[in-house]
């Protein structure tokens, strides 16, 4: 079965806002630089950083100039801090605004599907136009087999369709919400420590039947392991009860519209409205939802762009 049939015959999982929810593979795969080994993840700390430093792909630096400046290549999955051109007073992604820090820096990320180009724009006090045409670089994605069922918890299909209306209901309204925080400046940390189970992109098919791909990075580890916040936010969902796919779901906004999705928790022990730290705990792994055993999915978005949070650490 070819990629491009599995990608349309998804297409209904596809409107999910946290599609393909994660399973552990019985056979673990290793990005590059990993193979083989457990990702080293910082250790989980509660006390609060007494310096915030920058996201790693964000020039230590900023250098204002008369043009846009990137650390690096734009592609698929990919989030980052750019700088505007010196004295630019708007910023635009392909007709989009995007917010301006008071330095200039802003937020810019790339849907797994990016197209292949985009274009970035600024205003300069006095009605310049500058523009910087971007070539966006395709993902390698996978195509992963699982052994669980295509609904999650959901005893059938008349079951799910009963309890999905208000889990996305949920879900949406916490995707509206647009925290104050200065956590997408920071360098952002492995929220546990783990084998990496599972990777973003990757087209899944559940017991013989396509499904969408995976929104994001599982890493294996035990029941009961604590997780922590990868940076600061504000939390935005703290479901009450397992969601059919997600199981016990955490949304974290990081501001400027970024936010982090922790799925198939055991346990939560934050609420809706609590400011946390980076290093936080936050609730510990497990595998409610549609997971085949313990792991934490790491989901991350950038407005409605699903990001790769590999790419992120790195």
């Amino acid at each position: 079965m070819t990629r491009g049939l599995l990608r349309r015959s998804g297409v209904g999982l596809c409107l999910l806002l946290l599609p393909g929810s994660c399973l552990t593979p019985s056979a673990p795969i290793f990005p590059e630089g990993v193979r083989g080994a457990a990702v080293a993840a910082p250790a989980p700390v509660t006390a609060k950083p007494a310096v915030l430093p920058a996201i790693p792909v964000r020039p230590a630096t900023p250098v204002r100039s008369n043009a846009f400046a990137l650390p690096r290549p734009p592609q698929q999955g990919l989030v980052m801090v750019g700088q505007a051109p010196l004295g630019a007073t708007l910023v635009t992604l392909d007709g989009q605004t995007l917010p301006l820090f008071e330095d200039g820096s802003f937020l810019i990320g790339f849907d797994r599907d990016a197209a292949a180009t985009a274009t970035l724009t600024s205003r300069i006090a006095g009605g310049v136009a500058v523009t910087k045409s971007l070539t966006v670089a395709r993902g390698a994605w996978r195509i992963e087999q699982i052994n669980a069922p295509y609904r999650g918890s959901a005893s059938n299909d008349a079951d799910f369709a009963r309890r999905r209306p208000s889990e996305l209901a949920q879900i949406n309204a916490a995707r509206r919400v647009s925290a104050t925080s200065g956590g997408w400046r920071q360098k952002f940390i492995w929220p546990a420590r783990g084998r990496l189970s599972g990777f973003f992109g990757s087209q899944r098919v559940y017991q013989g039947k396509p499904g969408s791909y995976h929104s994001g990075l599982d890493v294996a580890a035990v029941a009961g392991t604590p997780f922590v916040a990868p940076a600061d936010g504000v939390v935005v969902l703290a479901a009450s009860s397992p969601f059919t796919l997600e199981g016990n779901l955490l949304i974290v906004d990081h501001g400027m519209g970024l936010t982090s999705a922790f799925l198939h928790c055991a346990r939560l022990d934050v609420t809706i409205g609590q400011n946390v730290r980076q290093g936080q705990p936050l609730g510990t792994v497990g595998a409610t939802g549609r997971a085949t055993g313990p792991h934490l999915h790491w989901g991350l978005r950038w407005r409605q762009a699903k990001l790769d949070p590999l790419l992120l650490v790195q």
